[in-house]
């Protein structure tokens, strides 16, 4: 990949804590978490980059404009304030999960914007309502409000060193956002970003998050090319992104969760269970599950476990894959890692097929990270059925994309999100 410094917008230095303007990725926020936001500052980014919400779909034109209105002012009245020279920025962020601190380090910098599966390769699908509702904001605003999150392989380490020599003082930029601590510094410094684009020059970035921004930024970058407005080195031509080391210990990904409700009134797991032969099924009760970390608990039971519950969880099924060729008859189109994916498996042969004598036209799936939400939801009568998986392993987000493939819908839950408003990258 080609990446590149940029002179990045950001609340000024000087300001302190960012912790208030400071905002979770868009499209995680609900208007009243939005409003929540703009109780704590009335310059929290979300003012700018949540304009129509549900951002599922493109909302009224003076809603983009408003909101680049909003971000003129603030450049005007020096609230945003831009970097005299091209930088990179090391970004931080400090938390806990699963009982253990982390810290993960990224750089945000501008990728070159390539065809998808060239030097950007994705791992989901994406939907025209949300790059429509995007590609209106970037038009009006002509910024990248938010990163798109990618990792890389680096073996020989010389990008971390890179990076960590350069976030080695006080850094110019904190806050905390949701229990993260959150630290930018900028880069100024010539031969270390010489150094880093030659270090990643020859290698791919995967994008764990933020397949809609990247998606909408190539196409905008795209109509200007062939309207020939830009050249190639036009500012357009490079997406905001920040990248990790996919050997990086604070790169977690935690399993999404399953609860479906819709369901015929008779249905029960242990019905479910004698339909589907290809797996093995053990029982537990709800006391011995540890469901505050379920990735550790279901490896116990080997790769590929999964816990099912139904709306009377005394006890908790453990069903595990036994039958490969189940797959292979079920999804012949896909790749192996595909079809060895936990949630593939679930959908695959329990949600789609063996449940099928149970659903109703008004199924539905919620997703949570929170284990412990599933057994509750199941508890309360709100889930029919609860299904707890083991995390995707990185190296299986990896492969897919790299065989040109999809994931299946919420796969993997990258934590923590990136904070949008610790820099913003100008489009032009």
């Amino acid at each position: 990949m080609d990446i590149r410094p940029f002179r990045g917008w950001h609340y000024r230095a000087d300001a302190g804590d960012v912790s208030d303007r400071i905002a979770p990725p868009y499209d995680v926020l609900s208007g009243e978490q939005k409003d929540a936001l703009l109780a704590r500052h009335e310059h929290n980014i979300v003012a700018v980059d949540l304009p129509h919400v549900p951002p599922k779909e493109v909302g009224p034109d003076e809603a983009y404009r408003a909101a680049a209105d909003r971000l003129a002012d603030w450049q005007r009245a020096g609230i945003l304030v831009q970097d005299d020279r091209p930088a990179i920025y090391v970004y931080e962020q400090s938390f806990r999960a699963a009982g253990e601190t982390h810290t993960r380090r990224a750089v945000l910098c501008g990728v070159r914007a390539t065809e998808l599966g060239e030097d950007v390769k994705p791992h989901e699908h994406t939907y025209a309502g949300p790059k429509a509702d995007r590609l209106k904001l970037s038009e009006q605003t002509r910024m990248q409000l938010s990163p798109v999150f990618g990792f890389y392989r680096d073996p020989s380490g010389r990008a971390g060193d890179l990076l960590a020599g350069a976030a080695a003082g006080q850094p110019d930029l904190s806050g905390e956002l949701h229990g993260v601590d959150e630290k930018l510094w900028i880069v100024t410094d010539e031969e270390v970003i010489a150094d880093l684009r030659e270090v990643l020059a020859d290698k791919p970035a995967f994008i764990a998050d933020g397949h809609h921004r990247y998606t909408t930024q190539l196409n905008y970058r795209n109509a200007l090319r062939d309207a020939g407005a830009i050249d190639d080195e036009h500012e357009a031509n490079f997406v905001l992104f920040a990248l990790v080391e996919a050997d990086d210990a604070g790169l977690v990904v935690l399993p999404t969760h399953r609860i479906v409700s819709g369901l015929r009134e008779d249905f029960r797991v242990e019905k479910l269970a004698a339909r589907a032969s290809a797996f093995t099924w053990q029982r537990c009760s709800v006391d011995e599950a540890d469901l505050t970390n379920p990735d550790a608990w279901l490896k116990r039971y080997g790769q590929g476990a999964m816990a099912l519950m139904d709306a009377e969880p005394a006890e908790i099924w453990i069903a595990r894959l036994t039958d490969p060729d189940a797959m292979r008859r079920a999804a012949p189109d896909e790749p192996d890692a595909w079809r060895t994916l936990d949630v593939a498996v679930l959908h695959k042969l329990l949600i789609d097929e063996a449940l099928q004598p149970w659903r109703t036209e008004s199924v539905s799936i919620d997703y949570t990270p929170e284990a412990s939400k599933v057994l509750a939801a199941c508890k309360a009568g709100r889930g029919q059925l609860g299904a707890c998986l083991q995390a995707t392993p990185l190296s299986a987000v990896e492969d897919i994309a790299r065989a040109g493939g999809a994931m299946p819908h919420k796969s993997t839950y990258f934590y923590p999100k990136l904070a949008t408003g610790m820099v913003l990258k100008p489009l032009e």
